[in-house]
């Protein structure tokens, strides 16, 4: 933190730095910054994981601001997984994409531009989806985790591991816009948002975040849960038997045997009480600075 403010006093006439206390605390800091529509914030830093950028994606979606005078996000990874920092800069050093948002007098190999990304919205609870929300496999590794004595990227891995091992595909159904594109057993049905999951699994590779569209990776029991870990982390799933990959604006996951199943999105179980889940896309809500001239994913 003491780098990146002494890097935004370089250029920047005030800096604020708000320490969060708790849970939800984000959201509050990020809803204020955004309703300030004059005198307020040009750019709101936030520096965590993805689950922070998540609480600060929550308050600028619920502040009651004027459209096109409310602050901009840039994410800086401080966190384990990094997904959202991934999706914006790539392998950019931060002190690098920080410079190149700031300074217009930067002529370094970096460049910096405000994108106005997709959004994702969970019907049933209506909350904000930003990374991704997937039902079977990667819901039930967040259960394993509890359990596993390891830190960042290793507990992810260890997590989904044993979740794969323990998997058994649910009958499943989803549908794309009225069309059904999968009904049968399944592994995980995956719909987003960004490309990455817990900052190494290309779940979504053919994801693009403005597009105005969201996507779906179906894997189905043709491929074993067990596989599934090595194979997304290559993006070598897609084209297998069984995988389903799909774009559209309104994504229904359901279980087709009256059971609650297992769902996540941005790493949150929902209470395992729903049959069915309804996605939609909400096109264009997000300012973000991130690299110019690159697709964004």
């Amino acid at each position: 933190m003491t780098e990146l403010v002494a890097r935004c006093r370089q250029f920047l006439p005030e800096v604020r730095v708000h320490w969060t206390t708790g849970r939800g605390d984000a959201t509050d800091a990020a809803r204020a910054a955004a309703e300030q529509s004059t005198g307020g914030p040009g750019i709101v830093f936030a520096v965590g994981g993805d689950g922070t950028v998540r609480e600060v994606v929550e308050g600028f979606t619920a502040a009651t601001r004027h459209p096109g005078r409310g602050p901009a996000l840039m994410v800086v990874p401080a966190g384990t997984g990094n997904s959202n920092y991934l999706a914006h800069w790539n392998d950019c050093a931060w002190p690098t994409a920080v410079t190149a948002a700031l300074s217009r007098r930067w002529n370094g190999p970096v460049t910096a531009e405000v994108r106005r990304l997709d959004l994702c919205r969970l019907v049933e609870t209506d909350e904000i989806v930003l990374l991704g929300a997937c039902s079977g496999l990667i819901a039930e590794a967040l259960t394993y985790a509890r359990d596993v004595p390891l830190s960042g990227r290793p507990r992810y891995r260890e997590a989904l591991a044993r979740a794969a091992e323990a998997n058994r595909p649910y009958p499943g159904r989803v549908e794309v816009d009225g069309v059904v594109v999968h009904d049968g057993p399944t592994v995980l049905a995956n719909v987003g948002g960004g490309r990455y999951r817990g900052g190494q699994y290309q779940v979504l590779p053919r994801s693009i975040l403005d597009d105005g569209l969201l996507d779906v990776c179906v894997i189905g029991a043709e491929t074993r849960a067990a596989d599934v870990p090595e194979l997304t982390r290559r993006a070598a799933h897609l084209g297998r038997p069984g995988v389903v990959y799909a774009t559209g604006r309104r994504i229904v996951l359901s279980r087709q045997d009256g059971e609650p199943f297992w769902f996540e999105h941005d790493g949150e179980l929902l209470p395992r009480e729903h049959t069915t889940v309804t996605l939609e896309v909400l096109p264009g809500r997000l300012p973000v600075v991130c690299h110019a001239g690159r697709t964004l994913g």
